[in-house]
C-alpha cells in the first residue's frame, strides 16, 4: 500500500509484486489561499482523506487487510504542520511548501550573511519554499506558540510525520533523511538537525522528529484504522520516491516528475555535488542507512498551471482535453506565458517574480492561451537541465518522465523537442506512489532486491525529437525574453 499525499489530492494504490497498480482511490482537498501569495491545507482534512482513501483502495477489490504486505508513504515535501503532542490537534494550518509569507524572513537571514553557511550545510538556498521559516512562522504568529514549543509541548512534521504520527496514534514521531534534507534545518553530511539554523530561527530541537532511513521501521498504525496493525516501512518525499520508482539508482540517472510542480532530480551516488547554477543538493531515498545524493532543479509551477486553466480561467473542463486544444492551436502566435504565479525557482530563483504573458496580438485565442500554458512546461524543465549539464560537465543523453502531466503526448513531443533529447515514459507513470512501496516492500521482503525492483520496469513510449533545432533555439530565446520581461516586473518601482 503507497499512501501518496500530494499538494492538491489525497491517493492510495495498492501494487502487486510486478509493480502493477491493483486498486486506485483518489480525493481532491480544499487549498486554502487566506493572502496573495498565501496557500495553506487543512492538516486534518489531509489526515482524513488519505485515511478514506486507504480503505477505500482496499474495499475496491474486495482485499483484506491481511492481504498488505506494508505500507509505504509519500507526500508533498516542505509542507509544514505544528501540532499539540498532548491531543494531536494542528495549532495552525499547514503551510504549503508554495507559500511565499515568510520571503522577508529570508530576506533577513540572507542579510544576516547565512546563505553560503545554509548552502554548504543543507545542500539548500536560502527560501520561503523550505520548512524552516514557516515553523518560525507559526511560532512567531500563534499565540503562546514559542513558549508551548520550549517547553516541549509541540510538535513538527513535514506531512509524512504528521501522517505516521496519526496512523500510529502518536506512537511514532518519525521522518525519514529525504524529508529532513527539504526542511533547510538538516545536515545533510553529517545527517543530523543542525544547531546554528536553529538557533537562528529560535525553534527547539524537542519540536523535530526523528530521522532515519526511507526503508525503515516507521511504526505500526492503530489496529483501529484497518482492522489489523500494519507496518509502515517505507517514506520518501515525493521527488526522491518518482527517482526511486523510476529505478534511478545508479550515479548519472536522471528523471522529471510532471506534477503540480515540476522536479528534476539526478542521482550523484555518494558524492554531493555542490551547484554552482541554481540546483539544489539533497538526499535520495535510502535503504541500509546508506545515502545516495542528488541534484535537484525545482519548477513550482507545472501541472498546476493546467489546473489554472480548469478551476481558475474555466478555459477548459479537464485536463485532458489540453492536448488537443494544443495541437489543433499549432502554435502560440508568438505568445509566451511565464507562470511564476508564487516565484521562480530553479535556476532562478526569485521570489518576487509573478505570472506573466507577453506577445499578445488582435488573433491570439483561447487555444494560443492552453498552447503556451502547455509550452511553459517545457521551457522550464528545459531551464532545470541545462542548469545540471553545466553543473555535471555531461550532456543528457534521454529523459525518464512521470507524474499526471507526462499523459499529456503534446507536451511530452514538445519537450523533446525543446531538449533535442529522446524523453521516455514509462507504463506507469505512478512512479512517486510505486517508489514509496518498493522502499516498504523491500524493508518487509517483499521485493529481495533492486534488481527485481528494475525487472518490473517496463517503457511505453518513446518521444523522439522532431523539430529542427535552429527553430527550436528561436522558440527558446523568445522564453529567456519572457523570463526577463518577469523578473524585471518584480523589480523595486523607481
Amino acid at each position: 500500500m503507497a499512501l501518496d499525499q500530494g499538494t492538491t489530492s489525497s491517493r492510495c494504490i495498492l501494487f502487486d509484486e510486478k509493480g502493477q497498480i491493483v486498486s486506485m482511490a483518489q480525493r481532491e482537498f480544499t487549498q486554502i489561499y487566506p493572502n496573495p501569495g498565501w496557500v495553506e491545507h487543512d492538516p486534518m482534512e489531509i489526515w482524513s482523506s488519505q485515511c478514506s482513501v486507504a480503505v477505500e483502495a482496499i474495499a475496491q477489490k474486495g482485499l483484506t487487510p491481511d492481504q498488505i504486505a506494508a505500507i509505504g508513504i509519500t507526500n508533498q515535501r516542505e509542507t509544514t504542520i505544528v501540532w499539540d503532542r498532548e491531543t494531536g490537534k494542528p495549532i495552525y494550518n499547514a503551510i504549503v511548501w508554495q507559500c511565499r509569507r515568510t520571503a522577508d524572513m529570508i530576506d533577513e537571514m540572507i542579510d544576516a550573511g547565512l546563505s553560503d553557511y545554509v548552502k554548504e550545510t543543507t545542500g539548500l538556498i536560502p527560501d520561503a519554499y523550505f520548512s524552516a521559516s514557516k515553523i518560525a512562522w507559526i511560532l512567531d504568529n500563534v499565540e503562546g506558540a514559542r513558549d508551548r514549543a520550549k517547553r516541549g509541548e509541540l510538535a513538527f512534521g513535514t506531512v509524512d510525520t504528521w501522517l505516521i504520527w496519526n496512523l500510529t496514534g502518536g506512537a511514532s514521531h518519525k521522518t525519514d533523511y529525504t524529508n529532513a534534507s527539504r526542511t533547510m534545518l538538516f545536515d545533510i553530511h553529517k545527517l543530523q538537525w543542525d544547531r546554528k539554523i536553529l538557533d537562528y530561527f529560535d525553534i527547539p530541537e524537542s519540536m523535530l522528529p526523528e530521522v532515519t532511513s526511507s526503508s525503515s521501521d516507521f511504526g505500526e498504525t492503530l489496529e483501529m484504522i484497518f482492522g489489523r496493525k500494519m507496518p509502515i516501512t517505507g517514506v520518501a518525499g515525493d521527488q526522491q520516491a518518482a527517482l526511486f520508482g523510476q529505478c534511478g539508482f545508479e550515479k548519472g540517472d536522471v528523471k522529471n516528475t510532471y506534477g503540480t510542480g515540476c522536479f528534476l532530480l539526478m542521482n550523484t551516488g555518494k558524492e554531493a555535488v555542490a551547484s554552482e547554477h541554481g540546483l539544489l543538493t539533497t538526499i535520495g531515498a535510502s535503504i541500509d542507512g546508506e545515502v545516495d545524493y542528488v541534484l535537484e532543479g525545482s519548477v513550482f509551477i507545472g501541472g498546476a498551471v493546467v489546473q489554472w486553466l480548469r478551476d481558475g480561467l474555466k478555459m477548459v473542463e479537464s485536463a485532458s482535453e489540453t492536448q488537443k486544444i494544443a495541437e489543433e492551436a499549432g502554435d502560440t502566435q508568438g505568445v509566451y506565458l511565464v507562470p511564476s504565479f508564487a516565484g521562480m525557482g530553479a535556476p532562478y530563483w526569485n521570489m518576487d517574480a509573478r505570472g506573466t504573458i507577453v506577445g499578445i496580438t488582435r488573433g491570439f485565442e483561447k487555444r494560443h492561451f492552453v498552447r503556451a500554458a502547455l509550452e511553459s512546461i517545457a521551457y522550464q524543465v528545459n531551464d532545470v537541465i541545462k542548469a545540471m549539464q553545466d553543473d555535471v560537465g555531461v550532456r543528457l543523453r534521454l529523459l525518464r518522465v512521470d507524474g499526471g502531466a507526462s499523459a499529456n503526448e503534446f507536451l511530452m513531443q514538445f519537450e523533446a523537442d525543446i531538449l533535442g533529447t529522446s524523453v521516455l515514459r514509462p507504463k506507469c507513470i505512478e512512479t512517486t506512489a510505486l517508489g514509496a512501496a518498493y522502499l516498504a516492500g523491500l524493508r518487509v521482503g517483499y521485493w529481495k532486491d533492486l534488481q527485481e525492483i528494475k525487472d518490473n520496469w517496463q517503457l511505453d513510449t518513446t518521444f523522439i525529437p522532431r523539430m529542427d533545432r535552429s527553430e527550436a533555439h528561436k522558440l527558446i530565446r523568445g522564453w529567456d525574453k519572457a523570463v526577463r520581461c518577469a523578473i524585471s516586473w518584480a523589480g523595486d518601482e523607481e
